[in-house]
């Protein structure tokens, strides 16, 4: 019988904005040993799976006790890497993918992604996201938008279902008021890129129709969108920092060994 969620974290070694950054590893242990131990204290899922086309990532992961599905380098990103290991991953009714320049996300977030499909029947996929407060952030191309609504009644809800995502400053006031960043609940919210999905979405994944606005905007989850698959995201308090560049790595050193 399947286990109800497994978490897959792809790795490649032909990082663009920082090379190899996946083997890098001047804490003592190479980036992506960090995100697998972080992701193996989830507790809603039953194991921990590096996809990746690099043997050198491969040798890495399996030296520290991890186990690696091989792909091919062809794959155009996590997901499609994850579709293309899916016949060798372990049974599961859900699939976690967790990019593995994600060292510090909580477990329980990752939980909570998997908790939120279970309460989603409807729901093929779900993802995570935070209020966002800043108008720096509201106009950064880099920091991903989710418009939502909720997805369950109460006028603070925990689930809440998303209708599309940007990179732009959405959604847009016609009339614009700082207020409107310390709304409660939140009218804008940062997109995390942690996605819970339906083992039976993966597996229609080749299938979905091709989306001209996951290409404009450079984001897979409005190819979800526009195929019309439902998207419910649950709401953390704070997202978590990313591995990008070679400042991003500095200073996630100095967090661990502050």
């Amino acid at each position: 019988m399947p286990t109800k969620a497994i978490i897959a974290i792809p790795a490649r070694l032909a990082s663009q904005r920082l090379p190899r950054k996946m083997l890098l590893a001047d804490t003592g242990r190479p980036l992506v040993e960090h995100t697998w131990r972080n992701a193996a204290q989830a507790t809603q899922a039953a194991g921990v799976v590096v996809v990746t086309d690099d043997p050198e990532i491969q040798a890495t992961v399996e030296g520290f006790g991890g186990q690696v599905v091989m792909t091919s380098p062809e794959a155009s990103s996590g997901t499609a890497r994850i579709v293309e290991a899916l016949p060798h991953l372990p049974a599961a009714d859900i699939v976690v993918n967790l990019q593995g320049d994600e060292p510090e996300l909580p477990a329980a977030a990752i939980d909570a992604a998997i908790a939120c499909l279970e309460q989603c029947p409807e729901a093929g996929v779900a993802t995570l996201v935070s209020p966002l407060r800043s108008t720096a952030g509201l106009h950064n191309p880099a920091v991903v938008k989710a418009v939502l609504t909720p997805a369950t009644g109460g006028t603070n809800p925990v689930v809440w279902r998303a209708i599309t995502f940007s990179r732009a400053a959405v959604p847009a006031a016609r009339d614009w008021d700082d207020e409107l960043l310390a709304a409660s609940p939140p009218l804008y919210w940062q997109h995390i890129g942690v996605y819970a999905y339906r083992r039976s979405v993966l597996e229609q994944w080749d299938a979905l129709p091709p989306s001209r606005l996951a290409t404009l905007e450079s984001l897979e989850q409005l190819r979800l969108v526009e195929a019309g698959v439902p998207i419910v995201a649950a709401a953390v308090e704070h997202a978590a920092r990313g591995i990008d560049t070679a400042e991003d790595y500095a200073e996630f050193v100095a967090r661990q060994q502050g």
